[in-house]
């Protein structure tokens, strides 16, 4: 019933708006269930006729062809229903009634079906104007990096024409594959310039810092740069805005370093079975560095040999829920998909699950990449991004 008599608010309507419009639609039900009550009590003496006229009226103004229709079926209902009980039928009254409802409910139809199609038009347009600023800003991860097969999937949530915070990238450099994950707080045009000045600043940073810590902190400032520039942002993103991100780095050797502020950690899937790689202490979310100085001051390193997958993420996926509000079971899924998948299978797997455990409806953006460990010939670095030779003692890229 509720899909019925209920369509959904205009995109980036607020909650006291959202709140209203809701009312809004009550509003033709309550009408319809007043004049019932005053035609079956002794009140009956009020002519009610107009008032009926005007719920599917009001229904068109808020709610879809469907829930017009609603309100008109639920109008003659209660016109049919008073009549019998008032003995009125066979009079002219009873007939003009039913007439002017008739026509107003087939004027209804046709105004909240050209708006609504209107609407969806207009949605659907800037929907692909969106799509098309975030997969500029998100360009396609390469399949093949040093001793790397990667994958990357990103999907827009079912939230209107709202563009998302979330970010990837995957770089080959003369110090080895270096990746990005990040998540910024908030949706819209300053959630897509942060995305854009932290790839920005990685994918510059990438290939000139020796250090990873040192990536992480270029990122940071330039983030910091761009806060402090006047009207660059709104107040809510001044006063609330961060960015937690993830960089790894993956040289010839059979590990993987990790600097991590603040964002879910990767998973590494090894012999099939799928370990959470925790930081040994939290740190803060980009933009949050003046609260603490719990900041690291190298990369953690753990073991990623050949054969082993390494997971991505942001936490639109392991916070998406369930009709039961139960929320998705990543490792669990992941430990389901059969090692021979290539990484964009296994990424499409797991979108596939994550579709059907929210029933398609994602609260949240999700970007992932996805990296399988292989047995990479040594030296073999390629041409993308190597600036020049590793210093001294660096690592390589495998």
């Amino acid at each position: 019933m509720k899909s019925l008599l209920r369509s959904p608010p205009p995109p980036g309507a607020s909650g006291h708006s959202r709140v209203l419009f809701t009312l809004m639609q009550g509003v033709p039900f309550v009408i319809a269930l007043a004049v019932l009550a005053i035609e079956l009590t002794p009140a009956h003496f009020v002519y009610t006729g107009p008032f009926l006229t005007a719920v599917p009226a009001l229904a068109a103004v808020t709610m879809g062809p469907k829930g017009t229709s609603a309100a008109a079926g639920l109008a003659l209902v209660i016109s049919v229903i008073t009549a019998t009980c008032n003995q009125a039928w066979g009079t002219l009254q009873v007939y003009t009634n039913f007439l002017a409802l008739a026509l107003v409910a087939v004027a209804g139809f046709i105004t909240s079906s050209a708006v609504q199609t209107r609407r969806q038009r207009e949605l659907d347009q800037v929907r692909r104007i969106a799509v098309a600023a975030q997969e500029v800003v998100l360009r396609p991860v390469p399949a093949r990096l040093g001793p790397l097969h990667v994958g990357s999937l990103c999907l827009a949530a079912g939230t209107g024409a709202q563009v998302g915070g979330d970010l990837y990238e995957a770089v080959q450099t003369r110090y080895g594959v270096r990746m990005i994950v990040g998540d910024v707080r908030g949706k819209g045009l300053s959630a897509v310039r942060a995305v854009a000045v932290t790839l920005g600043a990685f994918r510059e940073a990438v290939h000139y810092e020796d250090e990873l810590v040192e990536v992480m902190n270029h990122c940071a400032a330039a983030l910091r740069r761009e806060v402090a520039v006047p009207g660059a942002y709104g107040q809510e993103v001044l006063l609330e805005g961060f960015t937690t991100a993830l960089v790894a780095q993956v040289t010839g050797e059979p590990t993987v370093q990790l600097v991590n502020r603040g964002h879910p950690p990767p998973l590494l899937l090894h012999q099939g079975r799928a370990t959470a790689l925790m930081p040994a202490a939290p740190s803060p979310p980009l933009g949050l560095e003046d609260l603490t100085t719990g900041l690291p001051a190298e990369p953690e390193s753990y073991p990623f040999v050949p054969g082993d997958r390494l997971l991505l993420y942001t936490d639109g996926v392991i916070e998406a829920r369930d009709s039961a509000n139960e929320f998705f079971a990543l490792p669990e899924t992941m430990e389901g998909i059969r090692a021979s998948t290539t990484p964009p299978e296994f990424l499409d797997q797991l979108h596939q699950a994550l579709i059907g455990h929210t029933e398609g409806d994602l609260a949240d953006d999700v970007a992932m990449i996805l990296v399988d460990r292989i047995n990479g010939v040594p030296g073999d670095q390629g041409a993308a991004g190597s600036l020049a030779e590793p210093p001294s003692g660096g690592a390589d890229a495998g």
